[in-house]
């Protein structure tokens, strides 16, 4: 549809009517008498002047488009395409997802196929990131150092994509807890309104960084950021050896207490995750407890077009102007 931002120049429209019925009309010059020597040079004046006449009526036409194509131009004429949806909520929320060599695990399984814990991961948070419409979302990976992948962003399709991409050992063997949640304060702390998140997914404990894991979440805390902390890893799995099958714990080196320290501190949860449905579970409360926007805003994409009344106007007006030196009212 298309919008006026100044629909009260309209009221413009007749000026020059107003200005020509109640000014004074300039005085015909003086040498304007009309010498007729006999009746056949009256006939001919009488037909140029008929002519004439014709002639001034076309331009007043001409005239008056030119205005009217100028007045919609200085109204200023918008396209406003159909509405879109731009459901903001106003939260930043941080996935810190486990690189380490024991996420190589395979104690989980997806459509009957055993897998390890990173692609389960994958398979489950890239569903998460998905369904984020509204939050700016943003993509750690650590090992024994942490880099932030993705800085917070519109975009999950591309932090769906970079987290795909990770693979084990990028960010080293070891495991640095506390860093990463140190790199995820020191990239929102520049942000002092809105919701602050951060989703910790780990199979293990604090083994490197420079920052222990508990004094992260106090610094956290006193931030105003939220975690929650995930475990992953089974509780028991059956391994074949040279005398036969043996049950052992893939997750005995998970550090519980300490995640769930952290989450305490800075008012947030902790989850365990021992296979692929406890982990989709947990990713669903997780819409729960931080839900999405659900009150849209709408924005209509709009096109300016006064340029091209304005451009009718210019091209009459020169019409205007070319019949004058052509000598069209004569």
């Amino acid at each position: 549809m298309i919008q006026f931002e100044s629909p009260w120049l309209l009221l413009a429209l007749p000026l020059p009517w107003l200005l020509r019925r109640w000014l004074a009309p300039a005085p015909p010059p003086r040498d304007a008498a009309l010498r007729v020597p006999n009746l056949g040079d009256f006939a001919f004046e009488a037909n140029t002047l008929s002519r004439a006449r014709r002639g001034w009526r076309l331009l007043w036409c001409v005239a008056l488009l030119a205005w009217l194509a100028l007045i919609l131009s200085a109204m200023r004429p918008l396209w406003l395409g159909d509405p879109v949806d731009l459901p903001v909520s106003g939260r930043d929320l941080l996935l810190a997802v486990d690189l380490s060599g024991s996420m190589d695990e395979e104690d989980f399984e997806i459509r009957g196929r055993t897998v390890n814990r990173l692609t389960a991961t994958k398979w489950v948070a890239g569903d998460f990131i998905a369904r984020r419409i509204g939050d700016r979302i943003g993509l750690i990976l650590f090992g024994e150092q942490a880099y932030l992948q993705a800085p917070l962003t519109f975009d999950r399709t591309t932090v769906r994509t970079l987290l795909d991409e990770a693979v084990i050992g990028l960010a080293g063997k070891a495991t640095a807890i506390g860093d990463a949640i140190g790199l995820a304060v020191k990239r929102l702390r520049e942000k002092k309104s809105g919701d602050r998140v951060l989703i910790l997914l780990t199979d293990g404990a604090n083994t490197a960084g420079a920052v222990a894991p508990l004094e992260a979440a106090e610094l956290a805390a006193r931030e105003g950021l939220r975690i929650y902390t995930i475990g992953v890893g089974a509780d028991a799995m059956l391994v074949r050896n040279l005398f036969g099958l043996r049950r052992i714990n893939p997750a005995a080196d998970l550090d519980e207490d300490t995640l769930r320290g952290i989450a305490e501190k800075t008012g947030g949860k902790y989850f365990r995750a021992r296979d692929t449905k406890e982990l989709e579970e947990i990713y669903r409360l997780l819409d729960r407890l931080e839900p999405a926007a659900s009150d849209p805003k709408q924005f209509r994409p709009q096109t300016t077009l006064f340029h091209w009344p304005l451009l009718c106007a210019l091209l009459l007006s020169g019409a205007l102007a070319w019949a004058r030196l052509r000598g069209v009212t004569e």
